[in-house]
């Protein structure tokens, strides 16, 4: 039996696309994305689509010059993000509390699962008048819809993530005499914190829905106060300077959320899969194996099926 040389190996392994070629492509596409906007938008295309009250490009990039020179665009951008990131660390320690008292105690999850339940499926942007009539200040109450917007999203995936756990790891903890608080520590929560992390991947993103549409209805200063002003002056450029800074800001966030879990996650096996690449084909020549029954692997010893 001839034996393959790593080179001969290599050439049936699957091919990583250069990241160089990536990048191009994600900024050939974006490139094409803003060349449509400004073709649509300064040629006034009214078709099925409106686009002739669309400000083009150059003017949404002469409008964003403008906002940067001045206090106000800086000071918008420092008062949504206090408030993103108040209430998100709020709902991540009360979320990831109450989903591992939830999905490890009957009792708390019979004293709170239908309290949770029914309000879990009420829109955070609804609570804006509870909101109002709680707290004393519309900043406290931004804080409490950002807060409950991302609550439910890290609590639900939390639970999931603790019920899903083997009990093996649980019993050996056990039977190397430890207790509550360490199987709290080493496999309760270690365990979990993929689920976790996807959690608060959605809590973010939803955490921003919910803080610009507050801060559109009740709040003073703040990203989501100024694209409603905007608006309501017929300041179109303005408007879409409003939604470029909350896109980019839900993206970095979220990114740094991903980046934080996969820094916390690396003990985790990653995936060798490869989006569009080929499935390794047999050398000429080699045989395919023979398919093991169930039965064989059964009864054939362990150094066997390795």
């Amino acid at each position: 039996m001839t034996r393959r040389t790593p080179r001969q190996e290599n050439r049936f392994a699957p091919r990583r696309p250069r990241r160089s070629g990536r990048y191009a492509l994600r900024l050939a596409s974006l490139a094409a994305a803003l060349g449509a906007w400004q073709l649509l938008a300064g040629l006034k295309v009214d078709l099925w689509l409106r686009f002739s009250q669309f400000p083009t490009v150059t003017d949404v990039a002469r409008t964003f010059a403008d906002r940067l020179s001045g206090p106000d665009y800086w000071t918008d951008l420092t008062d949504s993000l206090t408030r993103i990131l108040t209430g998100f660390l709020l709902a991540a320690v009360l979320g990831v509390a109450t989903g591992v008292l939830v999905a490890r105690s009957r009792l708390a999850e019979d004293l709170l699962g239908p309290v949770l339940e029914v309000i879990r499926p009420i829109p955070a942007i609804a609570l804006v008048p509870v909101a109002i009539l709680l707290f004393p200040s519309n900043e406290q109450g931004i804080v409490f819809i950002t807060c409950t917007a991302a609550f439910f999203p890290v609590l639900v995936s939390t639970r999931h993530a603790v019920r899903a756990l083997t009990p093996v790891w649980e019993e050996a903890v056990l039977t190397m005499g430890g207790g509550r608080w360490r199987i709290l520590g080493s496999v309760v929560l270690p365990g979990a914190l993929p689920g976790i992390f996807g959690g608060l991947s959605v809590g973010i993103g939803v955490s921003w829905i919910c803080v610009i549409s507050a801060e559109m209805i009740s709040g003073q200063y703040g990203v989501g106060y100024r694209t409603w002003q905007d608006y309501t002056v017929v300041n179109y450029a303005g408007v879409f300077v409003g939604m470029i800074t909350i896109g980019v800001l839900g993206w970095v966030t979220s990114t740094a959320v991903e980046l934080l879990g996969r820094r916390l996650t690396r003990w985790l096996p990653r995936t060798s899969y490869i989006p569009g690449a080929r499935t390794p084909r047999p050398a000429r020549g080699a045989a395919a194996p023979a398919p093991v029954s169930p039965t064989a692997k059964e009864e054939a010893p362990h150094d066997q099926l390795v």
